[in-house]
């Protein structure tokens, strides 16, 4: 054998040494294989709505703790905006995130429709998307060809036993008032709907309901209007927990502590308080310590085995009440 081809050999073995140096390069025994090099932990990213919500800062404390139960199995990046109204915030996000070559984005939008396309930028971009807690618009996605699986509650059903367990305390033809979520998003729309649901099988009256947008001061503000508008109210049901406590303020300011009664849906601390308290009759659960971390657990699925078909995953929502808590 020549200098040159002993060369070439060297060369070549060195080639073959180099990208194999994580799992050795010693010669092979007959029959067997050298295994694979261990892929790089996959990077996911978590996008939230407002953290000033103490839901969602509760989402992102579960997801940061399965993170690190779990970190040999991937990274997090966690993100959320100031305002629930601000989707151009959360769709920069988004882009951020595509920008930074995460490979999976979990997603809780602020609207349903409004944050579609930048979503199909990320799969577009081979980034697996999965959808929490309120659900992306079926019509705009299937507009746009996009199929994003949903892993959350049954909105609609959660606000339903919450406003059937207030109507055994009102009777037939009461006045009640409901402060809505921002119209445009679908669990905002679930749980008017399962509020009306509940109240027109009870045959009580909703005589006023208007958006809040998710937000405690704009909730105390429009249940201020609300208890003067209507002076005959009997209860006030709030499609979460922030509004709930916006609306418990107006009904102190108004002296009608003892005659008109809130629910809410979350249950936030400050709503478990309120219920042991009797300033509150109850609220829904939909276990936001956890809600992330089955988006999460989706996500790794749908990484490790990109041919699986994505589905959707319902999860707990169960009524609290003063009997359900602790004391």
């Amino acid at each position: 054998m020549s200098l040159s081809t002993l060369a070439r050999s060297g060369s070549l073995l060195l080639s073959i040494c180099i990208p194999l140096a994580m799992v050795g390069c010693q010669p092979k025994a007959s029959n067997t294989s050298l295994p694979p090099a261990s892929p790089d932990k996959p990077k996911i990213a978590l996008v939230m709505k407002s953290l000033a919500n103490e839901f969602f800062s509760t989402m992102a404390e579960g997801a940061k703790q399965h993170q690190s139960q779990n970190s040999p199995q991937y990274e997090l990046i966690v993100n959320g905006i100031k305002d629930e109204r601000d989707l151009a915030r959360q769709a920069a996000i988004i882009d951020e995130m595509i920008a930074a070559k995460v490979q999976a984005i979990v997603v809780a939008p602020a609207d349903s429709k409004a944050l579609v396309p930048v979503l199909r930028r990320a799969k577009l971009a081979g980034l697996v998307v999965v959808n929490i807690d309120n659900k992306l618009d079926e019509e705009i996605l299937k507009a746009e060809s996009l199929t994003v699986p949903f892993v959350g509650p049954n909105n609609r059903l959660g606000a339903q036993s919450v406003g059937q367990y207030l109507a055994k305390s009102l009777k037939p033809g009461d006045q009640v008032a409901v402060l809505e979520g921002i119209r445009t998003s679908f669990n905002a729309t679930q749980r008017r709907l399962g509020f009306e649901q509940a109240m027109k099988d009870a045959g009580i009256q909703i005589v006023d309901s208007q958006s809040a947008n998710w937000e405690t001061n704009q909730a105390n503000t429009i249940a201020a209007s609300m208890l003067n508008a209507h002076p005959d109210l009997k209860a006030i049901l709030a499609a979460n927990d922030s509004m709930a406590l916006g609306a418990m303020a107006a009904i102190k300011a108004a002296n009608k502590t003892d005659t008109v009664q809130v629910v809410g849906f979350d249950n936030i601390s400050a709503a478990q308080e309120a219920i042991r308290q009797g300033k509150m009759l109850a609220t829904a659960d939909q276990h936001g310590d956890q809600l992330a971390v089955y988006g999460i657990e989706l996500a790794l699925k749908l990484l490790q085995d990109p041919n699986s078909i994505p589905e959707d995953r319902e999860t707990p929502v169960d009524l609290i009440t003063a009997g359900s808590l602790p004391q």
